[in-house]
């Protein structure tokens, strides 16, 4: 989807907490594979989380990070005039902190979930590209990356299943 509206700047990243969540602190400006940055952005944050704070906890603060991107991304996506613009990663970053949290402590099952995420996240296979076509606003944003981080573990489980 072409993107339209206002160009981000980091003057625009810095010029509210929204657009400083919803760009990853920056980090969505990156002119290349934005994405894959924010994804890639999840790993430092959950090796400092892991083993900090429990289970629960963490969690409760992935959910609650679910539920800042919802604001966070809708209203950065209505100021520059596009809805899932994709400098916005927080949805890559929150999605993936979800499926680190399940996946096993090595660092392959690690990169098979980090591949099998971003290509779920890119060629969204149904009913991802229905909801990323459907939901424009910032519960649409997060909730198709949540499809995928779904079907991330998904796979993982089963193959986990498989080799065992």
């Amino acid at each position: 989807m072409p993107e339209t509206g206002l160009q981000p700047t980091w003057r625009f990243v810095a010029s509210h907490p929204a657009h400083w969540l919803a760009f990853g602190g920056g980090a969505g400006l990156s002119p290349v594979a934005p994405g894959t940055l924010g994804t890639l952005l999840a790993f430092p944050l959950f090796w400092i989380l892991h083993v900090r704070v429990p289970s629960l906890a963490y969690l409760g603060l992935v959910a609650g990070m679910f539920v800042i991107g919802i604001w966070a991304c809708g209203r950065t996506g209505r100021v520059l005039g596009a809805p899932d613009h994709s400098g916005m990663i927080w949805d890559e970053i929150v999605a993936f902190l979800l499926v680190l949290f399940f996946t096993p402590a090595s660092p392959i099952w690690q990169a098979v979930a980090f591949l099998l995420f971003r290509s779920f996240d890119i060629l969204k296979p149904p009913p991802i590209r229905y909801y990323d076509r459907t939901l424009k606003n910032g519960f649409g944003v997060m909730f198709d990356d949540l499809i995928a981080a779904l079907y991330t573990l998904i796979v993982l489980a089963l193959w986990r299943a498989f080799i065992r």
